[in-house]
């Protein structure tokens, strides 16, 4: 028997984007009523990274975040069963596309923005050099399946489990696959290091360096913004300074120049993940 989430899912696919986002906004409005745990998550996260907003200003970005999220769900209807054409007219890559397409390994920074999945389609697609990325198991099998289907749908596309380890993702690399990355979560203590994020010392991981370190690899940004016409991905120019001999130095760059990314779009961020969960030993808890 079909699972009926995915069922929905493939009767929203056909359907004009104009009526998946109406209902995504307002499964999002919904969201921000009900989902109290994650409602606070989010205004708290808004609060500690924009201290100098008024409260009524946090709420409103904190809406639209559950607006997009919504919206960026259902769009993994036609995303990941509407017809190829209309998807890639959907899915338009600017920016530095040459650093992802020149000799040389590759690390692309895909910070979590609500449009990754989108971006990440989309440069599998369109971009003529094999990709991988790195994904955790979800507890049910048939969604597992499918999120997997999804993801490998455009281009020579490999998922990598996180359980592997670091080996494959190296050895991605020296092969010559590009690395779709997203390295901006709090994953608990284990191998985290503490760097600013909007001020407030976080645990992160950093991968981002380390993967660019092992793999002889540039580091090149791709950010997805959710449209009115679908998603556009931003290929921004390889960082030249990256990385360095000092991994922390790296990752609290990475952070800063995230935070820029994030200044422009601030309602697009996955807010409602507890990036500031893991705290230094003897700080309180935030949440």
């Amino acid at each position: 028997m079909q699972h009926p989430g995915i069922l929905f899912m493939r009767a929203l696919a056909p359907l004009p984007l104009a009526l998946i986002r109406g209902l995504g906004s307002v499964v999002g409005h919904v969201l921000f009523v009900l989902a109290r745990q994650r409602r606070y998550v989010a205004l708290t996260n808004l609060r500690l990274a924009y201290p100098d907003w008024s409260e009524e200003r946090r709420r409103a970005v904190a809406r639209r975040s559950f607006v997009y999220f919504s919206q960026a769900f259902l769009d993994r209807s036609w995303l990941w069963h509407g017809d190829p054409e209309v998807v890639r007219q959907r899915l338009r890559i600017t920016g530095a596309t040459e650093d992802l397409t020149r000799e040389g390994a590759v690390v692309m920074f895909a910070p979590h923005f609500y449009g990754m999945d989108a971006g990440g389609s989309a440069v599998m697609d369109q971009i003529d050099r094999p990709a991988c990325t790195i994904y955790t198991t979800q507890p049910d099998a048939v969604l597992d399946a499918w999120m997997q289907r999804g993801r490998k749908r455009f281009g020579d596309a490999t998922l990598l489990s996180r359980t592997e380890g670091v080996k494959p993702i190296v050895r991605a690399l020296r092969e010559g696959k590009m690395l779709y990355l997203l390295p901006d979560m709090d994953l608990g203590p284990t191998e985290s290091v503490f760097v600013p994020f909007f001020g407030i010392s976080a645990a992160t991981v950093p991968s981002l360096s380390r993967f660019a370190k092992l793999g002889h690899a540039r580091v090149v940004p791709v950010v997805t913004r959710l449209t009115k016409t679908g998603y556009e991905v931003r290929v921004y120019p390889a960082w030249p300074d990256y990385p360095s001999a000092d991994a922390l130095a790296d990752t609290a760059l990475m952070n800063k120049r995230l935070e820029g990314y994030i200044n422009e779009m601030p309602e697009q961020y996955y807010w409602v993940h507890k990036r500031f969960k893991t705290r230094p030993e003897g700080e309180k808890p935030l949440y």
